[in-house]
C-alpha cells in the first residue's frame, strides 16, 4: 500500500513538472520504506519508465510530445544511463546522499527561475537543435542513472531555451525519452543488486495513476504556484541530506 502511494505522488509530480518523479519517490522510500539510499535509486527507475510512459501518453493526447528529438535525447542517454548507474554504485551510502542532497536543491533552483529565463527570439538552425539534444542526452543520461530519476530537469531546459520548444512539449517529450534511459539505468542498478522487486508493482501501478492526472492537469492548469511549492519542498529535503540529518540516515 505505501509503494502504491508513492507510485502515485511520483507519477503525479513528475508528470505534471517533466520529470521522472525519482525526486519525489526516493525521500519517500528512504523514510517511509526505509531504503538504503543505493535500493532507493534503483527502484525509483523502474517506477520512472512507468511515469515516462504513461505521462508521455496523456501528453501525446494533447499533441505535445515530438518522437523524432525524443529519439535523439534517447540516443546518447541510454548509453550514459549505465555509467551513472554504476557510479552511484561505487559511491559510499553519505556521499551518494550528500549527492542526491545537492541534486534535488539545483532541481529546485532550476524550478524557481526556468520562468524567467530568456528565450532564444528564433530557434537555432536544425543541425545545431540536434546537436544541442544528443549532447544534453549525455548528461541526462548519466545523471539519471546516478541519481534514480528520469533526467527531465536536465532535458527541459536546453530544449525551452536552446531548442526553441514550448514547455509542454518539452515535459511531454522529455517523458516520452526518459522510458528507454530509465530501463538502461534500472537494469544496470537491478543486476547490481538495487532494485526492491517486491515493491517496483506497487510502485508502478501507482505511477501509472498519477501520471495520467499530473499529465492532464499540466496541459489543462496553470503550475506556476504548485511549482514554487514543489521547489521549496526539495530545498528543505535537500537541504537535511545535506546536512544528514538523523531522520535520513542509513536504516
Amino acid at each position: 500500500m505505501q509503494g502504491l502511494m508513492i507510485g502515485l505522488l511520483g507519477g503525479f509530480f513528475g508528470s505534471l513538472v517533466g520529470l521522472g518523479g525519482g525526486v519525489v519517490m526516493i525521500p519517500l522510500m528512504i523514510s517511509m520504506l526505509k531504503f538504503t539510499q543505493h535500493q532507493a535509486h534503483g527502484t525509483s527507475l523502474v517506477a520512472v519508465v512507468v511515469v515516462g510512459a504513461a505521462g508521455a501518453a496523456t501528453y501525446a493526447l494533447y499533441g505535445t510530445t515530438d518522437w523524432k528529438i525524443a529519439v535523439l535525447l534517447a540516443l546518447t542517454a541510454t548509453v550514459t544511463a549505465r555509467f551513472g548507474a554504476l557510479f552511484a554504485h561505487s559511491l559510499p551510502e553519505k556521499k551518494l546522499k550528500k549527492a542526491f542532497g545537492y541534486f534535488l536543491i539545483f532541481v529546485s533552483i532550476l524550478m524557481l527561475i526556468k520562468g524567467y529565463l530568456p528565450r532564444p527570439e528564433e530557434a537555432f538552425g536544425e543541425w545545431a537543435r540536434m546537436a544541442v539534444f544528443l549532447g544534453t542526452g549525455v548528461v541526462t543520461g548519466f545523471v539519471s542513472g546516478m541519481m534514480g530519476v528520469g533526467g527531465g530537469t536536465i532535458m527541459v531546459p536546453p530544449m525551452v531555451l536552446l531548442g526553441g520548444m514550448s514547455q509542454q512539449l518539452a515535459q511531454g517529450t522529455s517523458l516520452l525519452a526518459m522510458i528507454p534511459v530509465g530501463i538502461a539505468g534500472a537494469w544496470t542498478h537491478y543486476k547490481l543488486g538495487n532494485v526492491k522487486m517486491d515493491v517496483a508493482p506497487g510502485l508502478a501501478v501507482g505511477a501509472v495513476a498519477g501520471s495520467y492526472c499530473g499529465g492532464a492537469a499540466a496541459n489543462m492548469l496553470p503550475e506556476v504556484a504548485l511549482r514554487y511549492i514543489f521547489a521549496v519542498v526539495l530545498i528543505w529535503l535537500g537541504s537535511r541530506y545535506i546536512g544528514i540529518k538523523p531522520g535520513l540516515k542509513k536504516a
